[in-house]
């Protein structure tokens, strides 16, 4: 009586919820704070507002008017004068130039410039919320990871210590006689498997641990602790309504929007560019005998070439960026139809866990552990009885998991929050 007993606080022992104690100097992180500083200390999130500073540079010297240009020059002259016969005098004087020249710019051409530098500037802006749109659901997939990987570890050593205590009580058995030489052995047999069992779960922890501080710019360090819960499906979601979302508001399609726009300056600006610029320019002279004033005017003559190639590449340009936009909205739009119906799918097997299997499972141990008092069932039966409670609560663990990325997934390829 006293071993069923003392099997029975073993059993239940194992069937409780066991955590890892955390280090008490361990930093606890929910998912809003890991997510802030990924967005504060990514890589790519600096290097996607390095492109914005460099976009502002090139909408500040899109918008700047040609330097003059300014030239001197200068010497000493010397005028011989031999008008007489047998002698001649000679005049000296200092001689300068000075020429100041300035490029006029076609306005339109002007024009078509600026437009092309404030839409990339536009275009780069948009790239900053496509960025932290795709690095959030990045860190979001990796929290869920590292959660599910704490859940298959608590299970794994709770597993351990259940068969640990059944181990410790058939050497009892063994020892006072009640039980064969190889039941012991067996037992040993299990207690390896499960001390396998948790050392692989505690191996996917520690990748999972350095995958999320990997997205924080290792900013977690060595020792972190996370909490927080796998989401549950929101209300009214539907596909309609998540392609319309999809279409006007996800940052990749504006952000190629914006580039086919620009893309069509572009082609505006290098037709603008056919027209010459011509510098306007004066002068003063001043030489031995002579001073002058003079002005002018340089019209390059585009007789030869008429800028065909680059009109030809800008035309090819916008026609490669139209189809990326296509190709992005038939991506995107397919993303959005495979996570919604992967979320429904989902939330369904859930449903079915909450409403009887999970009590089945626990019904089913209750009843092995009773008929086990009576004498009914065997010590496998009950141990059968556990494994089965704890894969389920597993599969559980695994269903929420795949609905939380499924969600994470569904909100990028949206463009928001659902």
């Amino acid at each position: 009586m006293a071993l069923v007993l003392a099997l029975l606080w073993v059993i239940s022992i194992g069937g409780g919820v066991v955590t890892a104690s955390a280090e008490p100097a361990a930093q606890v992180y929910s998912l809003d704070m890991i997510v802030d500083l990924a967005l504060a200390k990514n890589p790519l999130v600096s290097s996607a507002e390095g492109n914005i500073e460099q976009q502002k540079g090139q909408q500040t010297a899109a918008g700047a008017y040609p330097n003059p240009v300014v030239t001197g020059l200068g010497g000493h002259g010397m005028l011989r004068d031999t008008s007489s016969a047998g002698s001649g005098t000679a005049q000296s004087l200092s001689e300068y130039n000075v020429s100041v020249g300035q490029r006029v710019e076609w306005p339109a051409l002007r024009a078509a410039r600026q437009q092309v530098a404030d839409l990339g500037f536009a275009t780069a802006n948009v790239g900053l919320l496509e960025t932290r749109l795709n690095l959030s659901s990045q860190v979001k997939a990796a929290f869920y990871d590292l959660l599910l990987a704490q859940k298959g570890a608590d299970l794994a050593r709770q597993n351990l210590d259940t068969v640990e205590g059944v181990a410790r009580i058939v050497k009892a058995r063994v020892k006072s006689g009640e039980a064969p030489q190889f039941e012991s052995i067996k037992a040993e047999v299990e207690v390896l498997k499960a001390r396998q069992q948790l050392a692989r779960a505690d191996n996917v922890v520690r990748i999972s641990r350095v995958v999320v501080d990997t997205l924080t710019g290792g900013s977690l360090g060595a020792t972190y602790a996370v909490q927080g819960e796998f989401r549950m499906i929101p209300r009214g979601l539907s596909i309609e309504g998540l392609m319309a979302r999809m279409m006007e508001q996800h940052p990749s399609i504006q952000r190629l929007l914006r580039s086919v726009e620009q893309s069509e300056w572009k082609i505006e600006f290098e037709r603008q560019a056919r027209v010459p610029t011509v510098t306007v320019s004066g002068s003063y002279w001043r030489e031995l005998g002579r001073e002058a004033f003079q002005g002018g005017l340089s019209v390059p003559m585009p007789l030869w070439y008429r800028r065909q190639g680059e009109i030809a590449a800008s035309l090819g340009a916008k026609r490669r960026e139209e189809a990326e936009l296509l190709r992005t909205r038939n991506e995107l739009g397919r993303a959005v139809y495979q996570h919604f119906q992967d979320v429904r799918t989902t939330a369904e097997l859930i449903e079915v866990f909450d409403k009887g299997l999970l009590k089945q499972a626990q019904e089913a141990l209750r009843l092995a552990q009773f008929s086990f008092q009576q004498g009914a069932s065997s010590l496998l039966e009950v141990l059968d009885a556990q494994r089965v409670q704890r894969q389920i609560l597993l599969d559980y663990a695994e269903a929420r998991h795949a609905l939380s990325v499924s969600l994470a997934r569904l909100e990028q390829a949206v463009g928001g929050t659902l």
